[in-house]
């Protein structure tokens, strides 16, 4: 691993994730032996909007069954998972962190659908697949950590076929210089890479890609995380949200980011493009 991976295994990773996870799950009175997609999806989906907005994205781009989608950043693999039972896709997930990994197969494994989503452990800078493998690639909450948005998407432009689609719901800068921490991407600057829109579709562009969607949902971003917000102040966090993931510092990187998006220090946007 390079110093930046070993940076992101700390940050992300966590002891035993998938331990933690199990005991949430049996302390909610979940049957862990026989669970169900819906037993976890209050906190399965690392995102902003959770499944909805997973299905939302999906829908609007046209991912339909058959498909090989590559999700990179796959985290806990709860996006894959939604991709795979609910639109019949062929799901492979990338993410840099090891413990995210196991956690994903894990439970992927405990909701039955190992047969269509598997996990590699790796980095999108160097993805470990060849030329023209996948129909899709979808990216949520994953290039805030990464700083060469070239290489980035040069190289997700080399594992599509031809007219292949690049799928993402991703965090950008926004309107000023400020970025209150910690946040759910980063402690601290040195992991934190946003870029505007404007450049990030620039990026995109130039790397060979025609836009078909690009969308600002910053605003019901914004909602929704000063629902969690506000549910937080009242009783803590849930026994079964976000926080069984994160382990450090969970209800002030709930304010920040809520702040964050007030202050339009922040964006959010969901973009779909075709590779030429």
């Amino acid at each position: 691993m390079n110093d930046n991976s070993i940076a992101l295994n700390k940050h992300y990773g966590s002891n035993d994730l998938s331990a933690r996870i199990l005991n949430a799950l049996e302390k909610a009175g979940k049957d862990t032996d026989n669970l169900k997609r819906d037993d976890i999806s209050t906190f399965e989906e690392f995102h902003i909007g959770g499944r909805g907005e997973t299905r939302q994205l999906a829908s609007e781009s046209g991912l339909a069954k058959g498909m090989k989608v590559l999700d990179i950043g796959s985290g806990i693999g709860g996006p894959a998972r939604t991709l795979a039972s609910e639109f019949g896709c062929s799901v492979t997930g990338l993410d840099i962190t090891e413990e995210f990994c196991l956690a994903a197969e894990m439970l992927t494994k405990k909701v039955d659908l190992s047969d269509s989503v598997r996990f590699v452990q790796g980095s999108a800078l160097r993805i470990p697949f060849g030329d023209n493998k996948f129909d899709a690639v979808w990216m949520q909450h994953a290039a805030m950590n990464i700083e060469d948005k070239a290489l980035l998407f040069s190289e997700v432009k080399r594992v599509l076929k031809p007219e292949g689609l690049y799928i993402f719901h991703e965090i950008m800068a926004g309107e000023t210089d400020i970025l209150y921490y910690p946040v759910f991407w980063a402690d601290e600057a040195s992991l934190s890479h946003l870029v505007s829109p404007s450049v990030n579709h620039k990026f995109i562009t130039q790397a060979g890609f025609e836009q078909i969607l690009w969308d600002d949902v910053s605003e019901r971003s914004y909602g929704w995380f000063q629902n969690i917000a506000e549910r937080i102040a009242e009783s803590g966090p849930p026994p079964l949200g976000l926080n069984v993931i994160v382990a450090r510092e969970m209800p002030a990187k709930v304010m920040n980011i809520t702040k964050n998006l007030a202050e339009k220090n922040i964006v959010v946007f969901q973009g779909s493009f075709r590779a030429k």
